[in-house]
């Protein structure tokens, strides 16, 4: 795994900007709001909440995921690689800025990864690898686990 890979749940801050390249290529640029909670130590000291805000670009395959279905609000699931880049400004100033690089977008859910889609009432898929099955667990009931248990035989183990 390369160390500069990350992982980030957040909201994106506003709408995505799509841009087109002669060459077909495409790029979207979106912020990205990660929070942190705020404590309270032993001591009684309150920490607040943190908020980062991360600059998120998108290439490729994924940006036609992003321009349809991405909006200022999304809970998002990114994973990309950290790239710094600088540039000199209007004043000849030299400017540092961090980006992700995202190899991955999906809507995050704490369920399912499917979403209603409010425009068609359709169920879609939210991930940017559309080929992704989707699997959910359905835990057995009680009354299959005693029987299944029952029946078990030692011996049949592949191990």
């Amino acid at each position: 795994m390369s160390l500069n890979k990350v992982l980030l749940i957040g909201n994106v801050g506003k709408d995505p900007e799509v841009r087109y390249f002669d060459s077909g290529a495409a790029v979207a640029n979106f912020p990205l709001a990660t929070s942190e909670r705020g404590y309270t130590l032993a001591n009684g000291t309150v920490v607040p909440d943190r908020t980062d805000w991360h600059n998120i670009v998108v290439r490729r395959d994924q940006v036609s995921f992003v321009e349809k279905w991405v909006k200022k609000g999304s809970l998002l699931y990114v994973e990309g690689k950290i790239r710094n880049r600088s540039y000199d400004d209007q004043n000849g100033i030299k400017r540092y800025v961090t980006e992700i690089h995202a190899d991955r977008v999906e809507f995050f859910s704490l369920g399912t990864r499917q979403a209603e889609s409010q425009t068609t009432g359709q169920q879609t898929s939210t991930s940017a690898s559309f080929s992704e099955p989707v699997s959910t667990y359905q835990q057995p009931n009680i009354d299959q686990a005693s029987s299944n248990t029952e029946t078990s035989d030692a011996d049949d183990l592949p191990f």
